[in-house]
């Protein structure tokens, strides 16, 4: 009997299979970190230079991690049509930011000095942490920008999520300060916004479009039957 409830469970959710991905891309991004630290095309653009830094940002920028991981964990469950979009849309875009960091490195020298910032407090110490784990290299197009976006139109394209108006404007608000927080905490050039924002619009075309939603949710529909 136990057996049978085990079998039925991974029959449920073996759509987690691809989630095998975040593994590979572990290892080829801390490749990356460890061998691409010098010798880099620097990103910059002048109006980085007006971006003063803001250490509050703090807040928003480790707040991607749980808003990315609520997202992918609420479609996991509620919808597979939804949640294997939602993983297309973010997997296929952190591969070509893989890529583009592969055969074109890329870095900046926009990282504030914490020692000679003039004040230290626990947002100030929380960022050195932050500077201390993740290198200045890999940041065009940022990721941590474009899965936001991602994640924002997962909720905002969801026919269920569309009718509760506050959490989409969460989402929204939520999603544009992840973004500023790249360039406040001096992690991304203006550029890497840029360059995420147009990847996140190619991929929208790529994996939101009614064909493919059609599709997938037949499929669903045939799955569903069958179980």
């Amino acid at each position: 009997m136990k057996f049978n409830a085990f079998k039925q469970l991974i029959k449920n959710y073996r759509h987690g299979f691809i989630l095998v991905y975040g593994l590979i891309y572990m290892i080829w991004f801390t490749y990356l970190e460890r061998t691409v630290t010098t010798d880099f095309n620097p990103v910059y653009m002048k109006l980085d230079d007006y971006i003063p830094f803001m250490e509050i940002f703090i807040i928003p920028y480790l707040l991607w991690f749980i808003y990315i991981f609520i997202t992918v964990a609420y479609f996991f469950f509620t919808s597979k049509q939804e949640y294997y979009k939602c993983c297309a849309y973010l997997f296929i875009g952190m591969t070509i930011c893989l890529i583009i960091y592969t055969i074109w490195p890329n870095g900046h020298y926009l990282r504030v000095n914490l020692d000679t910032l003039g004040r230290e407090n626990l947002f100030t110490k929380m960022v050195g942490m932050i500077y201390g784990l993740d290198t200045a290299t890999n940041v065009f197009p940022s990721i941590h920008v474009f899965n936001s976006i991602g994640a924002f139109i997962a909720i905002n394209k969801n026919e269920k999520l569309q009718k509760i108006k506050w959490l989409q404007w969460s989402a929204f608000i939520l999603t544009i300060l992840i973004c500023l927080s790249t360039v406040y905490l001096k992690q991304h050039s203006v550029m890497d916004i840029f360059g995420a924002i147009v990847l996140s619009i190619v991929m929208y075309f790529i994996v939101y479009v009614p064909a493919w939603g059609k599709v997938s949710k037949h499929s669903e529909q045939k799955l569903q039957k069958a179980s």
